[in-house]
Protein backbone atom coordinates (compact mmCIF):
# COMPACT_ATOMS: atom_id res chain seq x y z
CA UNK A 1 0.00 0.00 0.00
CA UNK A 2 0.71 3.63 -0.58
CA UNK A 3 1.54 6.18 2.17
CA UNK A 4 -1.99 7.35 1.39
CA UNK A 5 -3.61 4.02 1.90
CA UNK A 6 -1.70 3.64 4.72
CA UNK A 7 -2.37 6.78 6.48
CA UNK A 8 -6.46 6.23 5.39
CA UNK A 9 -6.15 3.15 6.94
CA UNK A 10 -5.18 4.09 9.96
CA UNK A 11 -6.68 7.71 10.57
CA UNK A 12 -3.98 9.96 10.83
CA UNK A 13 -1.67 12.24 8.02
CA UNK A 14 0.14 10.97 5.08
CA UNK A 15 2.54 13.54 6.79
CA UNK A 16 3.30 11.27 9.87
CA UNK A 17 3.70 7.92 8.09
CA UNK A 18 6.07 10.36 5.77
CA UNK A 19 7.88 11.65 9.18
CA UNK A 20 7.72 8.20 10.76
CA UNK A 21 10.15 7.17 7.17
CA UNK A 22 12.33 9.80 7.55
CA UNK A 23 13.16 8.66 11.30
CA UNK A 24 13.60 4.92 10.59
CA UNK A 25 10.22 3.64 12.69
CA UNK A 26 8.92 2.46 9.80
CA UNK A 27 10.97 1.25 6.79
CA UNK A 28 9.05 0.29 3.50
CA UNK A 29 9.95 -2.01 0.81
CA UNK A 30 10.97 0.16 -2.36
CA UNK A 31 8.92 -1.00 -5.70
CA UNK A 32 11.31 -2.22 -7.89
CA UNK A 33 10.42 -0.12 -11.08
CA UNK A 34 9.29 3.34 -9.97
CA UNK A 35 11.25 3.44 -6.46
CA UNK A 36 7.85 4.55 -4.56
CA UNK A 37 7.61 3.18 -1.18
CA UNK A 38 5.41 0.12 -0.37
CA UNK A 39 3.87 -0.41 2.78
CA UNK A 40 2.87 -3.92 3.85
CA UNK A 41 0.79 -5.29 6.50
CA UNK A 42 3.70 -6.03 8.37
CA UNK A 43 4.52 -2.04 8.23
CA UNK A 44 1.17 -1.33 9.68
CA UNK A 45 1.14 -3.92 12.62
CA UNK A 46 4.57 -1.56 13.52
CA UNK A 47 3.19 1.66 12.77
CA UNK A 48 0.17 0.55 14.85
CA UNK A 49 2.73 -0.06 17.64
CA UNK A 50 4.00 3.10 17.18
CA UNK A 51 1.09 4.79 17.58
CA UNK A 52 -0.07 3.03 21.02
CA UNK A 53 3.40 3.52 22.24
CA UNK A 54 2.89 7.05 21.54
CA UNK A 55 -0.93 7.20 23.09
CA UNK A 56 1.57 6.07 26.24
CA UNK A 57 3.74 8.87 26.03
CA UNK A 58 6.58 7.29 25.22
CA UNK A 59 8.86 9.50 23.01
CA UNK A 60 9.78 8.63 19.19
CA UNK A 61 13.60 8.38 20.48
CA UNK A 62 12.18 5.68 22.56
CA UNK A 63 9.93 4.09 20.66
CA UNK A 64 13.13 3.79 18.03
CA UNK A 65 14.88 2.19 21.20
CA UNK A 66 12.27 0.00 21.84
CA UNK A 67 12.01 -1.35 18.35
CA UNK A 68 15.46 -1.79 18.12
CA UNK A 69 15.63 -4.19 21.22
CA UNK A 70 12.56 -6.22 19.45
CA UNK A 71 14.81 -6.33 16.30
CA UNK A 72 18.22 -7.24 18.49
CA UNK A 73 15.84 -10.26 19.67
CA UNK A 74 16.41 -8.82 23.07
CA UNK A 75 12.97 -7.97 24.98
CA UNK A 76 12.66 -4.69 25.40
CA UNK A 77 10.11 -4.94 28.35
CA UNK A 78 12.86 -4.40 30.65
CA UNK A 79 13.42 -0.83 29.05
CA UNK A 80 9.56 -0.13 28.80
CA UNK A 81 9.19 -0.69 32.59
CA UNK A 82 11.30 1.32 33.42
CA UNK A 83 10.67 4.09 30.68
CA UNK A 84 6.89 4.47 31.52
CA UNK A 85 8.01 4.30 35.80
CA UNK A 86 10.27 7.13 35.17
CA UNK A 87 7.46 8.72 32.88
CA UNK A 88 5.03 8.35 35.77
CA UNK A 89 7.15 9.86 38.22
CA UNK A 90 7.89 12.91 35.76
CA UNK A 91 4.54 13.47 35.49
CA UNK A 92 3.76 13.24 39.07
CA UNK A 93 6.25 16.19 39.84
CA UNK A 94 4.59 18.36 36.73
CA UNK A 95 1.13 17.54 38.43
CA UNK A 96 2.28 18.58 41.79
CA UNK A 97 3.94 21.42 40.73
CA UNK A 98 0.79 22.64 38.82
CA UNK A 99 -1.30 21.99 41.58
CA UNK A 100 0.89 24.27 43.71
CA UNK A 101 0.88 26.73 40.72
CA UNK A 102 -3.02 26.56 40.76
CA UNK A 103 -3.48 27.04 44.37
CA UNK A 104 -0.98 30.35 44.07
CA UNK A 105 -2.83 31.76 41.18
CA UNK A 106 -6.09 31.14 43.48
CA UNK A 107 -4.95 33.18 46.26
CA UNK A 108 -3.83 35.79 44.14
CA UNK A 109 -7.04 36.25 42.26
CA UNK A 110 -9.13 36.27 45.68
CA UNK A 111 -6.77 39.03 47.14
CA UNK A 112 -6.48 41.05 43.91
CA UNK A 113 -10.75 41.11 44.16
CA UNK A 114 -10.40 43.83 46.75
CA UNK A 115 -7.83 45.87 45.46
CA UNK A 116 -8.10 48.49 43.27
CA UNK A 117 -6.72 49.22 39.65
CA UNK A 118 -3.16 50.55 40.00
CA UNK A 119 -1.74 53.08 37.06
CA UNK A 120 1.88 52.32 36.52
CA UNK A 121 4.13 55.51 38.19
CA UNK A 122 7.38 54.23 36.86
CA UNK A 123 7.91 52.74 39.78
CA UNK A 124 5.58 49.89 39.77
CA UNK A 125 4.56 48.12 36.72
CA UNK A 126 1.51 46.14 38.22
CA UNK A 127 1.03 46.64 41.99
CA UNK A 128 -1.25 43.17 41.78
CA UNK A 129 1.72 41.36 41.21
CA UNK A 130 4.39 43.23 43.09
CA UNK A 131 2.02 42.46 46.53
CA UNK A 132 2.67 39.19 45.69
CA UNK A 133 5.42 36.98 47.65
CA UNK A 134 7.31 34.75 45.62
CA UNK A 135 7.67 31.28 47.08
Amino acid sequence: MTVTQLAKRLEISSEIVRYYTRIGLLVPARHAENGYRFFSLEDVKRLKFVLRAKGLGFTLSEIGQILNHAKSHDSPCPLVRNLIAQRIKENRERLDALAHLQVRMEKALAQWQEMPDGIPDGHSVCHLIETIDHD
